[in-house]
């Protein structure tokens, strides 16, 4: 198998935690390729066709693509029980909350980074932002619990899309007033996967 990767991308890092975590990281050959959103690399497009990352080739069928798909293959191809049939609404759930977040976080960086800084739009920058934030304060009034529980693909998801705002938005302090939520990721994040995939300074 080879996992078509690019930079900083939390979704990479996501499936990167996932392969640390099931022990599957030697059964794939790690391949760099651009991933701008203007002109996406030529092997990425062909392998996604709608261009993006994380994209996962396999010998024995077609390529997998979008976080969520190759970490449930892997799941599935380790038996590693990262979706527990028994809560796997909330674990879905919660996974898609994770992903919501890093969406928004990642485009606010393309907002800065692909766009001439007069088109730019402060305003649409804040209300992904905002989505952000939404988002952070519902995992510590209702997901804490759940976060505390059995390792499942939640959180590695949630992981990944805090560590991102570190890397990326900072200055925004997302920990301010979400000292549980602060608290579950400075342990998660001493898990070896965790330290393993931080991405470059």
């Amino acid at each position: 198998m080879k996992l078509l990767k690019s930079g900083a991308s939390p979704f990479v890092r996501k499936v990167m935690i996932t392969l640390h975590e099931t022990g599957q990281l030697g059964d794939v050959e790690l391949v760099d390729v651009a991933a701008s959103p203007m002109i996406p690399d030529a092997t990425l497009v062909t392998a996604n066709p709608v261009g993006k990352i994380p994209a996962l080739t396999r010998e024995d069928g077609p390529t997998l693509y979008d976080s969520r798909v190759i970490c449930r293959y892997l799941d599935h191809r380790a038996s590693a029980g990262l979706y527990p049939e028994n809560r796997i609404w909330e674990v879905l759930t919660l996974e898609a909350t994770a992903d919501g977040i890093m969406d928004a976080a990642v485009l606010m960086v393309y907002e800065a980074r692909f766009k001439p800084e007069a088109q730019q739009s402060p305003e649409w920058i804040e209300a992904q932002w905002t989505k952000v934030a939404r988002a952070l304060d519902a995992l510590g009034s209702r997901w804490m619990s759940h976060l505390h529980g059995p390792l499942d693909i939640s959180h590695i998801g949630i992981a990944a899309a805090l560590s991102y705002l570190d890397f990326r938005h900072g200055a925004r302090d997302w920990r301010a007033g979400r000292d549980a939520l602060a608290a579950w990721h400075k342990g998660f994040a001493q898990r070896p996967s965790m330290i393993a995939t931080q991405p470059p300074a």
